[in-house]
């Protein structure tokens, strides 16, 4: 996540990845992927090498879980409470092993 501010003051946290695009229109507007609209006080060169460090960090935190050789334990999914953490006879091998429900498609706001 990146912190951003609001014209207002208020700071919040933005996922990077949800970033559809910067504009700078004089105001820095950020837009996400589901239409999301948000203006902010950074300029539009500050948004972007946060961005760029938020993902220069996740890159060097799995550079160095690799090196520890920490990546199988850490990287594991956790087990939910609706899922059984041995498989039953009533479950498949999939829901044992935390596989992930389909993706739930995104949808543009209405203006």
């Amino acid at each position: 996540m990146i912190l951003v501010t609001r014209l207002n003051g208020s700071v919040f946290a933005v996922n990077p990845d949800l970033i559809q695009r910067v504009d700078a229109t004089p105001d820095t507007v950020i837009t996400l992927v589901d239409g999301a609209k948000f203006v902010v006080t950074e300029p539009l060169a500050e948004v972007v090498e946060r961005v760029m460090a938020f993902r220069a960090r996740v890159v060097a935190t799995a550079h160095s879980l690799e090196e520890t050789g920490a990546t199988a334990h850490v990287l594991e999914l956790p087990a939910h409470a609706d899922t059984p953490a041995h498989p039953t006879p009533n479950t498949t091998a999939s829901d044992a092993d935390g596989e992930l429900p389909a993706p739930v498609p995104l949808h543009r706001r209405r203006p």
